[in-house]
């Protein structure tokens, strides 16, 4: 979903990532850690890469804030997560992406709008 509202306000989607790593995983961290930062520099200060002043990257953000925080479209995302859990065990990434793009689009669109 943060993804999705990323892209809808227009910020890269790459300025977030979300990986699981267990204590016993060490490497794994470091190394999830170590890509995101390099890809987090690659990527500039927040709008380098979306071309936007640091005054429109920021109300951007702001957006992205608020439209996370809506109870609307986390109901709506939650929702989604239970019926997608429940209909096909197995969901590949792509599914899911593309259930998500379906079912929150309007819901975004219609909360930047109003």
């Amino acid at each position: 979903m943060i993804k999705k509202v990323l892209v809808e306000v227009g910020l890269s989607p790459e300025r977030y990532n979300l990986q699981w790593a267990s204590a016993a995983e060490a490497p794994r961290f470091v190394k999830l850690i170590t890509e995101f930062t390099a890809k987090v520099k690659e990527l500039g200060p927040l709008g380098a890469a979306e071309g936007l002043s640091p005054e429109e990257a920021q109300a951007k953000a702001q957006l992205a804030l608020k439209l996370v925080s809506d109870r609307k479209l986390r109901v709506g995302f939650g929702n989604l997560s239970k019926s997608l859990r429940s209909e096909v065990p197995g969901l590949t990434d792509q599914a899911i992406a593309q259930a998500v793009e379906e079912k929150l689009t309007k819901t975004i669109g219609g909360l930047i709008a109003g």
